[in-house]
């Protein structure tokens, strides 16, 4: 499992050299079928901030979580501090280890046994970060309207304005599948709470066969060739990662890829639930035990002199 800066790429398209010819593309298509995804078969897109926030998105992450920052990370890059609109590239979206809430609505009406059960996927993580129902509006904002599975990625929900979804479940029900609540809202969770996709990194994309690939995506899920590079064939920097030393495609975060689209002709697993590598990992970027508040300083005029504490050292009970 890995940890992101953001889940924009420095402009990467990705590997351009794969191709298959047209029998064998059509062949794809046919497989897949052409009527569109069946509702249990959405696929997930991690959604961007408009080009013009990312900038701000950055300092907001840094400034909650100072580890956020790409030099605490991997230090001054040599020439120099980069341009801003790099550093917004090489930025995660962590919210720090702290223990802390993050609030839960629901943009339309929705019964009450319903928003329980997704809450408590959401917090099926069991982390330092926990998901609470409030009848205001939430920081997490949920809709089952949209189309599609997605959400923003971590600190980036906090721009996100305040009559807009930042996370999207469609036609979730309490008829959904079991299975599907562990897969999809756990994984759009998983993305709240600042994790990318981990099919992105290096070692799994480049068992792409990128014209398959291509094919596949177009087919299964009418995504333009930009939208499957952009969001599956286009590798995270490693440099920028924090995470698990190895790709893990049994991880929650990780699409399900067939193997019809593979150069080893082997499928990229997927994960259908919060593995123990997800689990640990996300343990140890929001431990469990933080305290929710910092007790250990406070202003120094309240600070005890040495006269004080010999004094209360002599208290009798009485």
């Amino acid at each position: 499992m890995s940890t992101l800066s953001d889940h924009m790429r420095n402009g990467d398209a990705g590997p351009t050299d794969d191709h298959a010819d047209a029998a064998e593309l059509a062949d794809i298509g046919a497989d897949v079928g052409t009527d569109g995804p069946v509702d249990d078969d959405v696929t997930c897109v991690v959604q961007d901030l408009p080009a013009r926030l990312r900038v701000r998105a950055a300092e907001l992450a840094a400034t909650i979580n100072p580890v956020n920052s790409p030099f605490t990370q991997a230090g001054l890059p040599d020439g120099g501090l980069p341009d801003p609109a790099d550093l917004a590239v090489l930025t995660s979206k962590y919210w720090g280890r702290r223990r802390r809430t993050l609030t839960v609505s629901f943009v339309e009406s929705t019964a009450a046994e319903l928003r329980q059960r997704i809450l408590g996927h959401m917090n099926a993580w069991g982390i330092g970060v926990r998901f609470a129902l409030t009848s205001g509006v939430g920081q997490v904002r949920i809709s089952r309207a949209g189309q599609g599975y997605w959400s923003y990625l971590g600190t980036d929900i906090l721009l996100i304005p305040r009559d807009r979804p930042t996370m999207n479940l469609q036609g979730f029900t309490m008829a959904t599948p079991e299975r599907e609540y562990k897969r999809v809202v756990r994984h759009e969770t998983g993305h709240t709470l600042g994790f990318p996709h981990e099919h992105l990194r290096r070692s799994l994309v480049g068992r792409l066969d990128v014209a398959k690939t291509i094919a596949y995506f177009r087919t299964t899920y009418g995504w333009s060739e930009q939208q499957t590079r952009s969001n599956v064939l286009t590798p995270l920097e490693e440099s920028s990662i924090m995470g698990t030393p190895n790709a893990d495609q049994d991880s929650i975060m990780c699409y399900q890829l067939p193997a019809q689209i593979t150069k080893d002709g082997q499928p990229i697993r997927g994960g259908l639930d919060i593995n123990l590598t997800d689990r640990g990992f996300a343990r140890t970027i929001y431990p469990r035990f933080w305290p929710f508040v910092d007790q250990t300083d406070w202003d120094q005029s309240a600070d005890v002199s040495i006269e004080s504490a010999l004094t209360q050292e002599h208290v009798t009970v009485g």
